[in-house]
């Protein structure tokens, strides 16, 4: 409780202007902090933009995120009309021919956003929730610390002040 007092005084003292503030961190570090919850902010919006543009479920596993895709239900109903309509018509062939090529296509686009999800778009979630917020803490942290040195400094040196006054007897 007394800590917690002196050091609401100490930083009162530094907001008033009566006691002196150690600054720790170079210029340099001060406008890195000042930049830190903007590219929060926009590491966090990006990877909710990035995410909402994945057409794979995101997590899923491999066949369920391919069955899922737009282009392999495409590729699937042109492979079944292609059977439908028999390989000795020429619409079958092309549907046929179409349809695997759509199937192509999609496990591209699988293997591409497989990439992207994790080349990405976990980095950008990992730093946005936490790495970010890891700094921040360890700031206000390493705040507090210096705040309960210089309450130290201060209390030390008012003690020197009065036993060089008031000398024990």
């Amino acid at each position: 409780m007394k800590k917690q007092f002196n050091r609401m005084r100490q930083l009162a003292n530094q907001t008033v202007g009566r006691a002196e503030k150690t600054e720790v961190l170079s210029e340099d570090l001060l406008q890195v902090e000042k930049r830190l919850d903007l590219v929060k902010q926009v590491s966090h919006s990006t990877h909710k933009k990035l995410t909402a543009c994945l057409q794979g479920q995101q997590g899923a596993d491999l066949d369920k995120r391919s069955k899922k895709l737009p282009l392999t239900i495409l590729a699937q109903c042109m492979v079944e009309g292609a059977a439908v309509l028999g390989d000795d018509s020429l619409l079958g062939k092309m549907l046929k021919l179409c349809g695997e090529t759509e199937e192509k296509l999609a496990q591209e686009l699988l293997v591409f956003e497989l990439q992207i999800e994790r080349d990405v778009v976990e980095p950008l979630y990992v730093l946005a929730e936490v790495e970010i917020p890891n700094i921040q803490k360890q700031r206000k942290h390493l705040a507090k610390l210096v705040l309960d040195m210089d309450s130290a400094r201060t209390r030390t040196s008012y003690q020197r002040i009065c036993t060089t006054l008031w000398p024990k007897k």
